[in-house]
């Protein structure tokens, strides 16, 4: 940042401040910058719990065509490695399917 001032820098003492205010000025912007992201994370997190206490923020729609698969699969006794490697979704969505489906179906 400091640098087009002094592009020759002469003297030692002068090129090893500039490049010590440098440094010090980019760990300040990435300490700022750090801190907007963690604070915009942090407002987004209030503003769903808060929009979820009022019933506006029903959350991402479960996709009833893949768990109908999964389940089916899980029936047919496959592996989560299969279902995996066949429907392209991960374990803890077959996971999730199985434990609803045992919900509905226990077995005495």
């Amino acid at each position: 940042p400091t640098s087009h001032q002094f592009s020759v820098v002469n003297d030692e003492f002068t090129g090893r401040m500039l490049s010590a205010i440098n440094d010090l000025m980019l760990d300040m912007l990435a300490a700022i910058a750090r801190k907007d992201y963690v604070d915009r994370r942090r407002r987004q997190k209030e503003g769903i719990v808060k929009a979820k206490s009022e019933g506006r923020y029903p959350g991402r729609p479960r996709d009833t065509e893949l768990q109908q698969k999964i389940e089916g699969m899980l029936e047919d006794k496959k592996s989560y490695d299969y279902i995996q490697h066949i429907l392209g979704c991960s374990r803890t969505t077959i996971s999730k399917a199985s434990k609803r489906l045992k919900q509905e179906d226990p077995k005495p």
